[in-house]
């Protein structure tokens, strides 16, 4: 026997989809249901001016990584984290949420792995570019943990391309940080693009030596070395975008900071909003 409500939620399209929770069907159907309003706990006035003042610290962090930045103070002074609900809600209410980007991001097939398990199984490389405000333009080059998202080492130049000299003195230094020695004590992979820099038969003879293994990504296909965009993504917006470029002495001078701020700092939602330091730490401290 089918009740008068059954039909009622049948006939509208059945269930919760459209005609709503069954525990709140009787009142609906009298009337008697009250509007929801707006939730708010006590202790949001309290944190309020830490996501402000973090805000106009880190103007482009959304909330999740504010919520993560904001956790890390509050347990560093004895207290619980917050939740990201609660973040979004405060940050909703008070119009601190960044805006969308405004364009839909094309989805594309790529069956490679690209995150690795461990660290030093495979480092990452590429190359930026951006415009001081004279018109100097800098290219730097990095390599990039693809487990703890780590950058190791780093080279920039003015007005000039990456060199595969400058390339061969980024990965000595990025071998000799990693392992206080002048050689991988196992094979690393170097994954980077086809750059002549990185092609070279200098460059890979070298890479060898120092116990690292050249990888190539596919033509055509620059998602294979998707850690290393995304890192160029990250410090273009979070860094580059909010920091004053005048000239290139500038710029190279604050360089070096920007780059341990990251990893000292950086959430990432592929760390369970750790920053690589972080990281590190917690898997050096279970090993």
């Amino acid at each position: 026997m089918r009740c008068r409500c059954d039909r009622t939620i049948s006939d509208e399209g059945g269930g919760q989809d459209n005609g709503g929770a069954r525990s709140n069907l009787h009142e609906r159907l009298h009337g008697s249901a009250k509007l929801r309003r707006s939730y708010h706990k006590a202790q949001d006035a309290a944190v309020l001016p830490r996501i402000q003042r973090l805000m106009a610290k880190r103007p482009t962090y959304g909330y999740r990584r504010v919520t993560a930045v904001l956790s890390r103070e509050l347990r560093a002074e004895g207290f619980a984290a917050v939740n990201h609900k609660r973040v979004y809600r405060i940050m909703k209410n008070n119009n601190l949420l960044l805006e969308r980007s405004g364009f839909a991001h094309l989805e594309r097939s790529h069956d490679c792995k690209v995150v690795m398990m461990r660290s030093n199984l495979r480092w990452c490389s590429d190359g930026l570019e951006f415009t001081c405000w004279n018109g100097e333009i800098i290219r730097a080059a990095f390599p990039i943990d693809a487990c703890d998202r780590r950058i190791i080492a780093w080279r920039a130049v003015v007005n000039a391309g990456i060199s595969g000299s400058d390339v061969r003195d980024m990965m000595l230094e990025a071998v000799e940080k990693r392992f206080n020695a002048f050689r991988a004590p196992g094979v690393v992979e170097l994954l980077s693009d086809n750059g002549s820099p990185y092609t070279a038969k200098d460059t890979r003879i070298f890479a060898r030596q120092l116990g690292l293994k050249p990888c190539f990504t596919p033509v055509k296909s620059p998602q294979s070395n998707g850690m290393s965009k995304a890192f160029v993504k990250t410090l273009k917006r979070d860094y580059v975008s909010v920091t004053p470029l005048p000239d290139a002495e500038t710029v190279l001078s604050l360089i070096g900071d920007r780059i341990e701020d990251y990893n000292e700092h950086h959430p990432h939602s592929g760390l369970k909003w750790r920053s690589p330091r972080e990281f590190i730490t917690a898997a050096t401290e279970t090993a």
